[in-house]
């Protein structure tokens, strides 16, 4: 199978690394040229110069940031429409965090062509992806489509989940970064209001993890990249913050009451807003530093 990967970012670059390791015939695609040249001559592959290229092949994966920049790609694309010179047949996954409703739209379009769109989002980050050890979630209408594409996730990821139809895979990558995003938010809100009071950061981080307050974020990441300030986990603050937005349109598209992701969803605006959305997830925090008030 000939394998179009488009998005060639912090994710991306691993993650078709591993695709082209496992022997796939494979061409790459992204708007900084420089970097597509690079990363063809170090895997030795093709560099697509335009769409079209990217349209021969028989699955299409894409690795951007949003869904919107996904359905651009696909549809209206000033280098010319992908979806235009698509074959009948053809698979395009979608393994960025789009928007789920958007998903079921765009699997609809696409179907009109004879076009099939998988969504298979992935989590696990920058390490998981150079590992090739990613968890990926797989939405779809078309079982004999999921089981062709599975040998080629298979060299990016560990373990695959079927979740249901399309945009399931979305919605689950959604919600598990909603949760993440909630773990991380009550962990720093704790560590400022403990500082505060004299706590030691460290020590509390160490209790929270012998201790039912134990998380992935407590885990993982308060250690290294937040007392350590490493703050490189290499997941840009505003994705997690359009993820979280993500799941709480889900709760309100689905008719429930969900005022949990909505709080989480402001306070992971803000701190975008604040420090920018290029700024590393585990600098969130200092977002929200001066927000407590002093009480008396």
């Amino acid at each position: 199978m000939r394998i179009g990967f488009i998005g060639i970012g912090n994710m991306g670059w691993p993650m078709a690394g591993h695709i082209r390791a496992a022997g796939y015939p494979l061409t790459v695609y992204d708007l900084d040229r420089e970097k597509c040249a690079r990363f063809a001559r170090e895997h030795n592959c093709a560099c697509a110069q335009n769409l079209a290229e990217i349209a021969e092949n028989e699955i299409i994966i894409t690795m951007l940031p949003t869904g919107q920049i996904v359905r651009n790609v696909l549809l209206l694309d000033g280098s010319g429409a992908l979806a235009a010179g698509l074959k009948i047949g053809t698979i395009v996954v979608d393994m960025s965090s789009s928007e789920p409703m958007g998903t079921r739209e765009l699997g609809k379009v696409l179907k009109s062509s004879g076009v099939t769109l998988l969504d298979a989002p992935v989590s696990g980050a920058v390490p998981r992806a150079k590992t090739g050890t990613l968890a990926i979630m797989i939405g779809g209408n078309d079982p004999a489509a999921i089981e062709r594409v599975k040998p080629v996730l298979s060299a990016m990821g560990k373990q695959l989940f079927e979740t249901g139809p399309l945009g399931t895979g979305h919605a689950m990558k959604a919600l598990n970064n909603y949760i993440a995003a909630a773990g991380y938010t009550a962990v720093a809100e704790a560590l400022l209001v403990g500082e505060r009071f004299g706590l030691d950061p460290e020590k509390m981080v160490d209790i929270l993890n012998a201790s039912t307050g134990r998380n992935f974020s407590t885990e993982f990441m308060i250690k290294e990249q937040v007392l350590g300030r490493k703050f490189a986990t290499g997941f840009a603050l505003g994705l997690m913050a359009k993820d979280v937005k993500i799941a709480a349109d889900l709760g309100e598209a689905v008719g429930l009451d969900a005022p949990v992701s909505r709080l989480i969803r402001d306070r992971w605006a803000h701190a975008r807003d604040r420090l920018g959305a290029m700024r590393d997830t585990s600098e969130a925090i200092l977002g929200w530093k001066d927000d407590l008030p002093e009480r008396t």
